[in-house]
């Protein structure tokens, strides 16, 4: 799952007026309340109508989205598919799926909704409540239905879920003795020992993203769950000015004061960290799955090829908490042809297609039964260790203007971990903030 700094954050800004949270409202147990904002009913949509569609979804860097089109194609005549290649910035993609729903743009039938998006795009009513009896979810990690669950309604059909995982150098834990770090701590006396014995200047301990996009919000709500703390608690308000929460955020400012954290990776999303970590820059790094596949390519772009294992996420107190990461298909309101959308979610959330995209990409899949499959584990043995990540995530702030709260929090962490305010000072005012946003 790649996040990707937004390059106009002051349009995603005007655009979010106030941030509404609705925590109470989305996921299953949401009651029967109505969306806000005129959200239509699956009743009022015609999911039959066939003919062409365009999927629009964020940049496809595996190359293998296309060839899942081809198939779908193959074996669909009443309608083909065209991939809408967006921008790999997350805020752009929002932006423009935004943007053609408000000019009504009749082509863009199936969006790939982040799983952060669903409340706002329900409530908005910018895309269909799928039709219960065509959907069924029995067979998806629960994690991921409530992803695409608004007000008890499904509005996406889950395809891929994410969870953080800790990278880590097998070669130089093994030469030292050493096992995966639980906690920070542990890690940075793993780094340390190692540091010393290898005397490699280019050598860095560990990284996340730490960019001021969602990548950080992603980073900064597993530190503060990793020592205890919450950004919102579970009675929808926001509680994020605690000790626990400060100690997450301090822990990772101090790494960066000490070179724990390299000083580069306040640069760094995704692929920056990606890369260091291949090129043998890091012991340590915080990332999603997708990178597996592209670390272990043995073509020479990986240093690291069959040199490293992944872990669960290190805490800060103890074993860490990954932020829940995914996306989902969702059917725009606006769109023609809403059957052979249908037909397009139906298949790309087939067992065969999330199977085959699991094993071309390392992409984390949303069926149970795929993280036993013995082909998948096969060829990617940390798959139980990936689906604890996905079942023990915590989701993000669940807010219909979730904009607006993300800026926030990487406003506040940003200058934290930079040397411009100190945490305690930074969470006092991001609490302050958000008690604005969340009503």
């Amino acid at each position: 799952m790649t996040f990707v700094r937004p390059a106009r954050r002051v349009l995603i800004a005007a655009a979010s007026m106030s941030a509404l949270f609705v925590a109470a409202a989305c996921g299953g147990g949401g009651g029967g309340g109505a969306p806000a904002g005129g959200g239509t009913s699956a009743a009022g949509a015609d999911f039959t109508k066939q003919g062409d569609i365009e999927v629009w979804q964020g940049k496809d860097v595996s190359g293998n989205f296309p060839k899942l089109i081809k198939q779908f194609n193959d074996q669909h005549p009443n309608g083909k598919v065209t991939f809408h290649e967006l921008p790999d910035n997350a805020d752009q993609q929002r932006q423009q799926m935004v943007q053609n729903t408000q000019i009504k743009n009749p082509a863009m039938a199936v969006v790939s909704m982040d799983v952060v998006w669903t409340s706002e795009f329900a409530a908005k009513g910018y895309v269909e409540p799928l039709p219960a009896d065509q959907f069924p979810t029995k067979d998806f990690l629960p994690a991921t239905v409530d992803s695409a669950t608004y007000f008890g309604k499904l509005y996406g059909y889950p395809f891929t879920s994410d969870g953080g995982l800790l990278y880590y150098r097998t070669d130089l834990l093994d030469k030292y003795g050493l096992k995966p770090p639980t906690t920070f701590d542990e890690m940075k006396a793993a780094c340390d020992k190692i540091q010393a014995g290898e005397k490699d200047s280019k050598l860095g301990c560990f990284a996340g993203q730490y960019n001021k996009y969602e990548g950080l919000t992603v980073n900064f709500d597993e530190a503060v769950h990793g020592a205890g703390g919450v950004i919102v608690g579970d009675d929808g308000k926001p509680n994020v000015a605690t000790p626990e929460a400060t100690k997450g955020l301090q822990t990772l400012t101090d790494w960066f004061k000490d070179g724990h954290i390299p000083k580069a990776a306040i640069t760094w999303q995704e692929e920056q960290g990606r890369k260091a970590f291949q090129n043998g820059e890091l012991i340590f790094h915080r990332n999603w799955g997708g990178v597996y596949n592209l670390a272990n390519k043995t073509d020479g772009s990986s240093e690291v090829a069959g040199k490293f294992d992944v872990a669960p996420l290190p805490g800060i107190i103890g074993p860490g908490v990954s932020s829940l990461g995914g996306h989902n298909y969702a059917i725009a309101k606006y769109a023609e042809n809403k059957g052979t959308a249908v037909d397009f979610l139906k298949f790309m959330s087939a067992p065969e297609v999330q199977k085959s995209n699991c094993l071309a990409t390392s992409s984390t899949p949303t069926l149970a039964a795929l993280y036993s499959d013995p082909d998948i584990v096969k060829k990617f043995p940390y798959m139980p260790i990936q689906l604890k990540s996905v079942q023990t995530a915590k989701p993000r702030p669940k807010a219909v203007e979730y904009g607006d709260v993300t800026l926030a929090i990487q406003d506040s962490a940003y200058g934290a971990l930079q040397g411009q305010t100190q945490p305690d000072a930074a969470l006092q005012a991001l609490q302050a903030k958000l008690q604005t946003l969340i009503k």
